[in-house]
């Protein structure tokens, strides 16, 4: 028997997953919940029950441990459901090519943006990529950069918009620009002479970051060669709003992207911002799973970006 015939005799014979089924478990794993689930899917929740039933018995392997008021996704089953997510990407993509969708930046596009640039990137951007690509249908994901990372290599993003360097494995960067690092302060603070800025001069804790897992407060402690820890103070805002609401009553200074002047977020506020001489920045750039078909149309999402800011 030929290498190809015994191939096709074993897959003839193999019990496979549909890719109904698939849909279906991985609905289930976001809404941890059979009705929510089978509402969301368009169908009965008998018919949905059965159908993780199926597929459990197919795989031969427990996927969801199942009481009156829970929904739990066994360990095998998150494994199972991050291979889903990709088999369900790829056959979406497998119908672009077959159809000949192949315009740039048309159909669906999930895009993670960590919240230290969306609010001022995409204000002014989206309307713009809107008219030059009307078939785009952009779903946006804000969220802390380890989040959207993972979500990444979940199959539930196709791209990430988030400053680098970020360590990742199994990804393509493209960088876009470099976004340089300000000092903010309140229009007649104490803490500070902006005009004559040296970090060594500040008093303990008057610098104000970001509580750990925001990039921002990596970024800025390492851009701005920030060393001496106990001028930090130890309590950290939860959002850049919190920051800035920090600073704007003097309880400190900060460091803000350079993207962030003239934003919302400063607006109707006496916080300033002062560039440092120093080279202390941030680069913002693209990532996407390495192999990805679409490699291409996200340069051109970058190429895009880059000249509309």
């Amino acid at each position: 028997m030929g290498y190809l015939a015994y191939y096709v005799l074993f897959y003839r014979t193999m019990r496979m997953p549909t890719i109904k089924q698939l849909r279906y478990f991985v609905a289930l794993c976001e809404e941890r919940h059979f009705g929510r689930a089978a509402e969301l899917c368009f169908v009965s929740q008998s018919a949905f029950s059965n159908a993780i039933r199926e597929l459990e018995a197919t795989l031969r392997s427990q996927l969801v441990d199942r009481t009156n008021r829970n929904v739990t996704i066994t360990a095998k089953g998150q494994d199972v459901a991050t291979q889903a997510r990709l088999v369900l990407r790829d056959v979406e993509s497998l119908v672009d090519i077959a159809q000949g969708d192949l315009a740039p930046l048309a159909g669906e596009l999930r895009l993670g943006v960590i919240p230290t640039i969306a609010p001022f990137i995409l204000p002014a951007l989206l309307p713009k990529l809107r008219k030059q690509y009307p078939q785009l249908e952009l779903l946006l994901i804000e969220d802390q950069t380890n989040r959207i990372v993972e979500r990444l290599m979940d199959g539930e993003l196709d791209v990430l918009l988030l400053a680098l360097p970020w360590t990742m494995h199994g990804v393509e960067e493209h960088a876009l620009f470099r976004d340089d690092f300000c000092l903010a302060y309140r229009q007649g603070t104490k803490h500070v002479d902006p005009q004559n800025y040296r970090f060594n001069r500040l008093n303990a804790d008057s610098v104000l970051l970001l509580e750990d897992g925001h990039c921002l407060r990596d970024h800025a402690l390492a851009a701005c060669k920030i060393r001496d820890t106990q001028k930090v103070r130890r309590f950290g805002a939860s959002s850049l709003l919190t920051l800035v609401e920090m600073v704007d009553a003097d309880l400190g200074i900060t460091f803000l992207p350079e993207m962030a002047r003239g934003s919302a977020l400063l607006r109707n506020t006496r916080v300033r911002l002062h560039a440092l001489k120093d080279k202390s920045y941030r680069t913002i750039g693209l990532a996407w799973r390495k192999g990805s078909r679409r490699s291409d149309e996200f340069r051109l999402l970058g190429d895009f970006i880059c000249d509309n800011r």
